[in-house]
């Protein structure tokens, strides 16, 4: 199976933001050494259904392959930067999600 691009999606409370700033000064650089993009945050989602809403911040990434993704959350310098977050927020999950396959051109 060729890889496919998957998606990160995090949903944390900020509750140090001075804490999540350094993480965030930080994040880009190390999210694009890995071939990752952002793609959105929001602060004011909704959910129209479900007993398990979302609560806080919710941030969606992308990486070009699971590979990718999971070398940059093993990276030690992701490792180390996280910590600011851990700091600065209460996260619920960090989720990674396949995206499709390429479709057969039959």
């Amino acid at each position: 199976m060729p890889d496919v691009e998957v998606y990160m999606i995090a949903n944390l409370s900020v509750n140090d933001a001075e804490e999540y700033r350094k993480y965030e000064k930080g994040f880009f650089p190390i999210l694009k050494r890995f071939g990752g993009e952002f793609v959105t945050f929001d602060d004011s989602h909704e959910t129209f259904e479900g007993t398990d809403p979302l609560v806080g911040r919710v941030i969606i990434f992308k990486f070009p392959s699971e590979r990718a993704a999971r070398d940059w959350y093993n990276d030690p310098d992701y490792q180390s930067l996280s910590e600011f977050r851990r700091l600065g927020t209460v996260l619920k999950a960090l989720t990674l999600v396949h995206g499709l396959p390429p479709r057969s051109s039959d």
